[in-house]
């Protein structure tokens, strides 16, 4: 590479953060220019819609409809993949690789599922791999991460992480809505697909975490060991009695360090809806906002708050990248940031625990029969699991008369004998329909 010359980049995808990746390069070449010493121009674009791409490119760069031309051109330094999905995007990646291209990516179920096996082909290759893009939109989650919170030892992240779901039971809480119908707002305002699986299934937050996780702690990314519920299960009432008791259901993002285990210790990864309390920064964050808390040994609690999304927000991550790539297209590649923040040789097999193993607190919500001794035979059986009360609401129940809501906070206890609890207290003749249970972080 020519260090006066503008380095040369190939987009293999010209959607909704391929146009603003443009955009914003164009807008904003000056100053990038200043900030990495060199220019940095798209010089050819890939994309089956040929007519599109010229409409948002013009004359400014080259447009192909096969991605493989990108990536044999000689000229091209960067390729940058924004094509999404497991499928032709690692074909091509690994192409790219081995044709000694960098790499920047907005794609995290290719990473959160191939990482590994990408990371490992790029090291071998002495080529840099950048992905900011994948994980939280704009917010600069991974930088922090690999480089800013570097001295720290990570103890745990918590994170809203997908807009879809944050804009769903935002809406729920303010209108009072139904699962369903917040959907359908979602749709309507764009910020859910037709098909939102991905997003309300939690899997696309379960993409990031993982990401997330093997930076914070040195491990390979390990998506099929992440616990993933969603939110489509949610129920109004639910969210209408955590508001009465201090508290708002968020989707979170959960990774933790667990050191009460015995060596190699243990590491929690999961994503479902959580109850935090909302006097916590992140309990506000409302709409189609991301935010990230990350706990470090030595800083404590940091947050990342903005765009998860958007043509922009993500553009602006992916020149970031760009821009960090043309700083160390020269550096000798031994003496880069590593792709997982740590070096390879010191990647740990701390394993990945089972959701039975993990330590949370829990919200229940029971519908029984309203008669003597309900409550009694319920606490019972939590204490006979060693599992003690936070507290406990009784409300006139909307199933019917002579029944009655009962909604229990517990203290910390191990999933696994909460999950045994829950049996014994669901086959009382008193509880009359299946017990409600999400669980509950203080993030303190």
């Amino acid at each position: 590479m020519n260090a006066m010359q503008p380095i040369q980049v190939g987009l293999l995808g010209i959607g909704t953060v391929g146009g603003g990746t443009f955009r914003v390069l164009q807008r904003n070449q000056a100053e990038i220019r200043r900030r990495a010493g060199r220019g940095i121009e798209i010089r050819m674009v890939a994309d089956l819609d040929v007519a599109r791409a010229k409409a948002i490119v013009g004359d400014a760069a080259v447009v192909v409809d096969d991605a493989r031309r990108v990536i044999a051109d000689p000229s091209i330094d960067i390729v940058v993949e924004l094509i999404g999905g497991y499928g032709i995007a690692k074909t091509l990646v690994l192409e790219a690789i081995a044709a000694g291209k960098h790499v920047v990516t907005a794609n995290k179920a290719l990473l959160a599922v191939h990482g590994t096996e990408i990371f490992e082909a790029a090291r071998a290759q002495g080529v840099v791999v950048a992905f900011e893009a994948a994980v939280a939109g704009g917010i600069p989650i991974i930088k922090a991460l690999r480089e800013g919170l570097t001295a720290n030892r990570i103890d745990w992240i918590a994170g809203i992480i997908n807009g879809t779901t944050n804009f769903i039971l935002s809406e729920m809480r303010a209108k009072g809505l139904d699962f369903a119908a917040a959907l359908k707002d979602a749709q309507a305002h764009g910020y859910a697909e037709a098909d939102p699986t991905f997003d309300i299934e939690g899997i696309d937050a379960g993409h990031k975490v993982t990401i997330m996780s093997a930076i914070a702690f040195g491990v390979p990314v390990q998506f099929a060991k992440a616990h993933v519920e969603g939110i489509s299960a949610l129920q109004p009432a639910d969210i209408r009695y955590a508001e009465q008791l201090g508290y708002r259901i968020k989707l979170l993002g959960i990774t933790k360090r667990r050191d009460d285990l015995p060596a190699p210790g243990g590491i929690e990864l999961r994503v479902h809806p959580t109850l935090i309390p909302a006097s916590r920064l992140v309990a506000n964050v409302e709409g189609a906002m991301n935010a990230v808390v990350v706990h470090g040994d030595a800083v404590g609690p940091t947050l990342y708050y903005g765009k998860g999304a958007g043509a922009e927000p993500t553009a602006s991550a992916v020149i970031a990248d760009l821009v960090d790539i043309t700083r160390l297209a020269t550096a000798d590649p031994d003496h880069r940031v590593p792709s997982l923040a740590f070096q390879p040789h010191a990647i740990a097999d701390t394993p990945i625990l089972p959701i039975d193993e993990v330590i949370t607190s829990f919200y229940l919500r029971l519908v029984v029969a309203d008669e003597a001794g309900v409550l009694a035979n319920i606490t019972r059986i939590l204490a006979d699991d060693g599992i003690s009360i936070d507290a406990v609401l009784q409300r006139e129940s909307a199933e019917g008369e002579r029944q009655t809501d009962l909604i229990i906070l517990t203290h910390e206890t191990r999933e696994g004998r909460m999950v045994s609890a829950l049996a014994r207290m669901q086959a009382l003749p008193s509880v009359l329909a299946p017990i409600v249970r999400i669980r509950k972080e203080d993030l303190s």
